[in-house]
């Protein structure tokens, strides 16, 4: 992924107003982000750790959504499955739900995934960030495949966002 600048992160977001992008804390770290290994940038709000939010770089410009996780206590003691990375936590994983784009989720409808907690999906896959034992299943992809899976997870989470 190509290194983003904090405007182009807050112009980047599709289901959110403008003044919520304008509002909305960006990591402060981007220069030491390790761009090179990212598919995908995401963090959690230090400020407020129910919000976290995923940008995606695309031919198109970055697109962003902002998330909301479930309730803490639902996730922390069960062994669970990111449905983008396909890794595997104990307590690592949340439902995170985004308000879909435009009249959808100004009428409140939203969509949502099991997600690494934390959003460092690209990191796991790549063997760089460690979820413990078993986190990683042995699959018969190449890495390349695996990230383009992860990609194309992404995406099509995003599109059922932006439709």
């Amino acid at each position: 992924m190509n290194p983003l600048t904090e405007q182009e992160i807050r112009t980047a977001f599709v289901n959110c107003t403008k003044g919520e992008a304008k509002r909305l804390s960006v990591p402060r770290d981007l220069a030491d982000r390790p761009w090179g290994d990212l598919d995908f940038l995401g963090w959690r709000d230090p400020q407020a750790p129910d919000r976290a939010y995923l940008v995606l770089g695309s031919g198109e410009g970055p697109v962003g959504i902002q998330l909301r996780s479930s309730d803490a206590g639902s996730w922390q003691t069960r062994r669970s499955m990111c449905s983008l990375c396909v890794t595997v936590h104990t307590g690592g994983v949340s439902l995170l739900v985004a308000p879909r784009a435009g009249k959808a989720g100004q009428q409140g409808n939203s969509v949502g995934a099991y997600m690494c907690s934390d959003l460092a999906c690209s990191l796991y896959v790549r063997g760089k960030k460690d979820a413990g034992v078993g986190s990683r299943l042995r699959e018969s992809l190449t890495l390349e495949q695996q990230i383009e899976r992860t990609v194309v997870n992404v995406e099509a989470f995003i599109a059922r966002v932006t439709l």
